[in-house]
């Protein structure tokens, strides 16, 4: 059975580019979300997110009408489930667990329209133990249709996992040549899946279990987390042996077989910083290294604050005459990584809003990828970068923006926790 209408569920930086690529292909598209503004400016032809090239593609396929947006769910022959997995709240020092609030609800709203011969696949990443959770959902609001849970390969719909594996800024080229993991609940779910993935999907497309897939995303940002853990852990140390964490970094990768990442202000990003957690929470005990590489990365910002304190002092007994209200600091970058303006879980913007809290004098930020900071009630402005150099005292660099490369301040105090500066 070919799939001529495909709904997307939730158009953020996965579910939009995803939905734009099915629609490049000539395919009927409903993009759905509970974000109004998001709707209405994709059915303008515009994108609400940034992201290279996406821009040109939506607007391509909005115009030739094969894209809409939608706050509810339409009949469709595949649903795409690409809605977030937040934390759920918890105490400080307690594991967290993962929300699926936003999945559930996806589940409630594309249940009424659901046939038999439709695909259900949740791209969202999760827990092990998520997508058969779908399945029981949908299950229970539609007991008119069968189900793999119990129906296996005869179910009247299928259900699959297939997490995305995509950097932002880079999405759209590697949704089209990225290999896919593809995880039916039965290995009919599978087959039908393949089929719609290949409608773009030019990487090859691997076939395991629902379970299986989810832990194959959870395990390539876990992976990374403690990679990075590793990097961020070895700065601390430099810091405090007075060796230069960068130089030793480029030195020990000489070597054939070492390849450390780069240290930074922590790990952000709707991913590695909270992906790691959805195993720790399930398996607590057994994962160790998992679970400390995950708290070396969220203690990182506090130690990037503590410097800032040391930098104020500084510049204090350097100048006698002046006040902590007088010392300006300055922030540049606010994303979760380079040359975008996702801000989620960004250890920039946490250590931003920190200092903010902190910091009596003025606080401003430089953040080329956005136009307003979502933060309220604080006293920190948005600033050229310019102005930045020019005003501020204490320079606090946090994400290696293109932008910042070039050019550096020539007066004040740095901290720079990405090596570019020098």
């Amino acid at each position: 059975m070919s799939f001529e209408t495909i709904s997307v569920i939730g158009l953020g930086y996965i579910g939009l580019p995803t939905a734009a690529m099915f629609a490049s292909r000539k395919k009927k598209v409903i993009g759905v979300d509970v974000n109004q503004h998001a709707v209405d400016t994709i059915n303008q032809g515009k994108i609400h997110i940034v992201e290279p090239d996406l821009d040109m593609i939506v607007h391509s396929a909005v115009t030739e009408g094969y894209l809409k947006a939608v706050t509810t769910a339409e009949p469709a022959d595949a649903f795409l489930i690409a809605v977030p997995t937040p934390f759920l709240p918890c105490e400080e020092g307690e594991i967290p667990e993962p929300d699926l609030s936003y999945i559930q609800s996806a589940c409630n709203g594309i249940a009424p329209v659901l046939k038999n011969g439709d695909l259900v696949i949740l791209e969202s990443t999760s827990p092990v133990g998520a997508t058969e959770q779908v399945a029981e959902w949908l299950a229970d609001a539609r007991p008119d249709l069968s189900f793999p849970q119990t129906a296996g390969n005869e179910a009247d719909v299928n259900v699959a996992h297939c997490p995305e594996r995509v950097l932002p800024g880079h999405v759209v080229r590697e949704l089209v040549d990225n290999d896919r993991v593809i995880g039916g609940m039965s290995s009919r779910c599978s087959e039908r899946s393949v089929e719609l993935y290949k409608t773009f999907v030019q990487g090859e497309c691997l076939i395991t279990n629902a379970r299986t897939a989810e832990m194959a995303k959870l395990t390539e940002n876990s992976c990374r987390d403690v990679q990075i853990a590793f990097a961020n852990e070895l700065s601390v140390i430099c810091d405090k042996l007075d060796i230069d964490v960068w130089e030793l970094i480029a030195l020990a990768n000489r070597h054939p077989r070492i390849n450390i990442l780069q240290p930074g202000p922590g790990v952000g990003g709707h991913c590695i910083a909270v992906d790691p957690w959805f195993i720790v929470s399930k398996t607590p005990d057994e994962a160790q290294l998992i679970h400390t590489a995950r708290k070396v990365n969220d203690a990182k910002p506090e130690w990037v604050i503590n410097k800032v304190k040391l930098a104020i002092v500084d510049f204090l007994q350097a100048n006698p005459n002046k006040t902590a209200k007088d010392v300006t600091i300055a922030c540049y970058g606010l994303a979760f990584k380079p040359d975008i303006d996702d801000l989620r879980e960004s250890p920039a913007l946490r250590i931003t809003k920190q200092i903010s809290g902190m910091h009596v004098g003025s606080v401003i930020a430089v953040e080329p990828n956005i136009k307003k900071i979502p933060i309220s009630n604080n006293n920190i402005e948005l600033v050229s970068t310019e102005f930045a150099f020019n005003k501020a005292n204490v320079h606090v660099l946090l994400v290696d923006h293109q932008e910042f490369k070039s050019i550096r301040p020539k007066n004040g105090f740095l901290i720079d926790t990405k090596g570019i500066w020098g």
